[in-house]
């Protein structure tokens, strides 16, 4: 397990989109924040897409992020056919890093492939 270092949240405090988290689902994984800021400022809920470790070459809904790339410690894909809505409590803070608009742009993408959205 790595150990990732935590903080209080401060009450103004709320996931940005983009924003890579850890957050507690089926166990403790990084996500990424899809929902608008507007949204996640007022909302006791965010949506999320999970991000895993372990590579599937079936799918190509899961874009890869190389290792450091919004704070990830590990080469990682992003689960765009899986896209969730959790508890904002579930985030731990502080974010593990944000990614490039580059990136943001391959993960929306996918989601609107995975969503059948044109």
């Amino acid at each position: 397990m790595i150990a990732w270092k935590r903080s209080a949240k401060p009450a103004s405090w709320y996931p940005r989109r983009g924003d890579v988290c850890l957050a507690a689902l089926d166990k403790e994984r990084p996500v990424v924040i899809l929902s608008r800021n507007a949204l996640n400022a007022r909302s006791l809920d965010v949506c999320v897409l999970p991000i895993s470790s372990v590579e599937h070459g079936e799918f190509t809904l899961r874009p890869g992020l190389k290792a450091g790339e919004g704070g990830l410690k590990r080469d990682s894909w992003v689960k765009c056919d899986q896209p969730i809505t959790i508890e904002k409590q579930l985030i731990v803070y502080p974010p593990l890093g944000s990614l490039s608009r580059e990136s943001l742009a391959r993960i929306e993408t996918g989601v609107k492939e995975a969503l059948d959205l044109s």
